[in-house]
This record gives structure tokens, sequence and C-alpha cells, in this order.
């Protein structure tokens, strides 16, 4: 029977956290849970103590993180990037994606960030794991050469797949969420598996839904015709660290 260990609960705060879980440096690029922060998205001082405000153009850090026995799964969005083009319009540049990261464990409540891999879902993707029902499955391929000479040289899937009751600790079942990363040219092979629990995917499949107009663009859409008919200068500028993709390793 899969032995899953019991969400990481105390009195730390999260970043606190996962500064012990994570072990290795960890580059501010790499953590994908923020969002760009102005004085001018929010009111001031909402949703913050005094001494936990972010200075002019700080980032909230902000991953669902699931932690298991055998590896880590954190999930978070990664905004689209926008360009102006000759017209003096904007468009999308770079989609925005919901980014998985998984993390190997190396002990009790520690885990490898250094080895992390990275799976990067699409829009359409997100979709396809928003409608999924109790006993439907879903597995994604990704090819960065793919129609090119170099196919199947780095390879990435992921497979989403329910799991029996009578394999869930809390006997309501769940799904197995696994990646396989397979390079030819480095000659590795990376297989992690982490369970999420029935409660754990519906937190996902909701957070995926809210951040689905926002990877899409949406949001800035509405922005324009909203409250700045001419541009899209009201908005906070995308941060160049969300260039960053799963292929950027």
């Amino acid at each position: 029977m899969l032995k899953q260990a019991r969400t990481l609960l105390s009195s730390r705060s999260l970043c606190d956290q996962s500064h012990s879980l994570f072990q290795g440096k960890v580059k501010a690029s790499t953590l994908r849970g923020f969002a760009s922060w102005s004085d001018s998205s929010a009111p001031p001082g909402r949703g913050f103590s005094d001494d936990a405000k972010p200075s002019g153009g700080g980032r909230v850090f902000a991953p669902y993180a699931i932690f298991k026995g055998k590896a880590a799964l954190t999930v978070a969005p990664v905004l689209p990037v926008f360009a102006k083009i000759d017209s003096g319009n904007v468009c999308i540049e770079r989609r925005g994606t919901v980014m998985m990261t998984f993390m190997p464990a190396i002990g009790q409540r520690k885990y490898d960030w250094a080895k992390k891999q990275m799976f990067a879902l699409s829009a359409t993707e997100v979709g396809s794991v928003i409608s999924m029902g109790s006993k439907d499955s879903s597995e994604f391929f990704h090819d960065p050469s793919m129609k090119s000479s170099n196919s199947g040289q780095v390879t990435k899937s992921l497979s989403i797949k329910p799991y029996e009751d009578s394999k869930s600790q809390d006997g309501k079942g769940g799904y197995y969420f696994s990646l396989s990363v397979q390079n030819k040219i480095l000659k590795t092979n990376h297989y992690l598996v982490v369970p999420v629990t029935i409660a754990e995917f519906a937190v996902m499949k909701t957070a995926f839904s809210f951040a689905l107009p926002y990877i899409m663009g949406w949001d800035r859409l509405i922005v324009q015709g909203e409250n700045a008919p001419q541009s899209f200068s009201t908005h906070p500028k995308t941060d160049p660290l969300q260039l960053a993709s799963e292929w950027d390793r």
C-alpha cells in the first residue's frame, strides 16, 4: 500500500517551511508562484501586515504545494508576456502557463530543489485537467523539437490517473501525478510520482479555473476595455523572470 505523508503543518510561515524543505540554493527566478505587486494594484496594506508589505517592485510568492513521502509537487501560474508591435498595439509574445514543479525527496520532509523537473500546462491542457471526472485520466506529451530533425531528443510526459480508494490514506481515493523526463542527449531518465488526494485535486481544479483567464491574457483585455481604452499602461508590467519556461533549466 502506498504510504502518503501527511500535509506539513506547523506554526512556521510557509516561506520558512519552504526554506527548510527545499535543499540547495533556490533562485528567485525558479519560484514562479508569484504575482507582480505595485502600489496601484491594490489598496495600501490590504492583505499584508506592516512588516510584510512588499517594497516597490517586490513579488508575492504563492505556489500551491503538495508534500508526499517520495516527492513533492508545486503548482503556480506563469503570466503571459506582452510586446508592442509597429502599430502601437500590444499582443502576446509568449503565452502563459500553469507550471508544475516536481521535486524528489532526499529525506524525511526534505526535497531536492536542484533536481526539480518542470512541466508547463497550456491553456487547453489546463482545461483538460479542469474537466476531469473522478474516473478520468489525462496524459500530456511535450517535445520542444517536435517536427524537426531533433525530435525525440528531449521529451516530457505527464500522466494523471485515478487510484483506488483502498490505496488512499483517507479512504476517498485520488490521483497519481506522474512525470517522466527523458533526455537522450545527456542519457538521463527521470520519473517522479506524487499521489494527490481528492481534496488536493479539488483545490487545484478551482485554482486552475481562476488562473485560466490570466494565463490567456484576458485580464489585460478587460482592463483595456474598462479602464485604459488606449493602452495597457495602468496594468503592472510583466516581470522579466516569468520568461522562464519548463525548458529553461
